[in-house]
């Protein structure tokens, strides 16, 4: 049988989604909704159709995988104007001016030249405009090559950045392939991140980082689950210097170097010199901007994502629900301040009441804690979810595959007539994730609880 009879309808199926995703990147206006979740549902069955229904060989996945990402190239992202800040603090730092001491807005006042600084503030937005950056250093410095090669072009520069998304993308699947492997899950899991069309759309389309962040944390993962524990901590802390999200992760690590067959002084030693590793390296990383101003306008902008902004959120607004009707107004700045504290106790919770010994049982601990993070959270925007999408494919939980694939109800929020958040469909959406992972946790948990019984049985025989 030729290669082109036997993958007929692969072939089909190929040719459909690159149409699709051309149309997607090419043609498609983020007001318009309708197309825009018609689109995204189509690709969404093509993926699942590669990944669960057709036996495809691994390398023929990781090619379209790549020719998909390629579609978008030449495209400027149409779902996100985030990076125009990126273009923008990348030629300042290519000035040598810090971006976390001058705002676009104060750089503009205070005479800073910048190329198409008009494009690229109108771009941004005045609301983004008027904050100082809250991209970490590695951001920063790659930021910074995009303007040093691009030079003048805003096509030039998210040209590089797509080239680095792409290589970010191929060495998760290089190292994801192989963690699956090593924990003796099914290798096409990966899939469910490479050729997710949320995963394409969203970091190579729409030029979010999260994927550079996920391809440091997931090599870390990889080096620590064989022993390697010293290359692991520096890959961590070059991870939550890309984001700082992996940051949420450092105290599940307290029962990994808590395993029996090593004596416990000398699992306090490598736990002590592993967290002392990781923060060497992030402030070796923030150490040439390192300032007493760069801390304060640094952790005053992050403040910003708890206590002033509002998208997608899920509790929060319950409880935004409920402040309106026991105050009368938006208790945002005292929510904001409280919800995190809760997410940081269930996290050392976590940490220290479950096991968290084996690497399925530590990226698990790792899923429920970034999910529980976003369920308190008051913004989530789609590009969040890439993280515990990937943290999914190594544990057996598959409710962020289904959150990845109901984060497009979001884009209903930006209309024809501006901004318009509509709360039933953010209700829809986490009513049917959440309600998926409550029922995933109770059949595994049962699941579990017949395992333990059936040892426990005497042998008859």
């Amino acid at each position: 049988m030729s290669f082109i009879e036997r993958y007929k309808i692969p072939l089909l199926f190929s040719i459909a989604a690159i149409v699709f995703y051309i149309s997607f990147g090419y043609h498609l206006e983020r007001s318009d909704f309708l197309k825009l979740i018609s689109l995204y549902v189509t690709l969404f069955f093509i993926a699942y159709i590669f990944i669960e229904r057709l036996k495809l060989n691994f390398w023929f996945l990781a090619c379209l995988g790549i020719i998909f990402r390629l579609v978008f190239m030449a495209t400027i992202p149409n779902l996100s104007q985030d990076f125009y800040r990126f273009l923008w603090d990348g030629r300042l730092l290519a000035q040598g001016i810090s971006p976390y001491l001058f705002t676009p807005a104060s750089s503009i006042a205070l005479g800073v030249t910048i190329e198409q600084s008009t494009e690229l503030i109108n771009g941004m937005g005045s609301l983004n405009a008027s904050h100082f950056s809250n991209y970490p250093p590695i951001n920063q410095f790659l930021y910074t090559v995009a303007a040093l090669i691009s030079g003048k072009s805003i096509l030039g520069s998210v040209i590089v950045f797509r080239v680095i998304m792409i290589l970010a993308d191929i060495g998760i699947l290089y190292f994801g392939k192989r963690l699956l492997e090593k924990i003796n899950l099914p290798v096409k899991n990966i899939f469910w991140y490479f050729l997710n069309p949320f995963i394409i759309i969203e970091l190579t389309g729409n030029l979010h980082f999260e994927g550079v962040m996920l391809f440091f944390f997931i090599w870390a993962l990889y080096l620590l689950f064989k022993g390697k524990w010293f290359w692991a901590a520096v890959l961590i802390a070059v991870s939550v210097s890309v984001k700082l999200i992996p940051l949420l992760f450092l105290p599940l690590f307290f029962k990994w170097f808590s395993k029996k067959e090593v004596s416990t002084a000398l699992n306090l030693t490598s736990l002590l010199s592993f967290y002392a590793v990781i923060g060497l390296t992030i402030s070796i990383t923030f150490l040439p901007f390192l300032s007493w101003e760069f801390i304060q306008n640094f952790s005053t902008t992050i403040s910003l994502w708890f206590q002033n902004f509002e998208f997608n959120a899920s509790v929060y607004y319950i409880i935004r629900w409920i402040g309106f009707q026991i105050v009368g107004w938006n208790i945002i700045g005292t929510a904001g301040k409280i919800l995190p504290v809760l997410v940081l106790l269930y996290i050392l919770a976590v940490a220290l009441f479950r096991k968290n010994k084996t690497p399925q049982q530590l990226i698990t601990a790792m899923l429920f804690a970034i999910s529980v993070y976003f369920l308190l959270s008051t913004t989530v925007h789609p590009w969040y979810i890439a993280t515990p999408l990937l943290l999914s494919v190594f544990t057996k939980y598959k409710f962020p595959i289904v959150w990845s694939f109901l984060i497009v109800l979001s884009y209903s929020a930006y209309g024809k007539n501006g901004f318009d958040e509509k709360l039933w469909l953010v209700a829809v959406e986490y009513i049917l994730v959440f309600g998926f992972a409550i029922f995933e946790i109770i059949k595994n948990d049962l699941f579990n609880l017949k395992k333990q019984s059936n040892i426990l049985k005497p042998n008859l025989k």
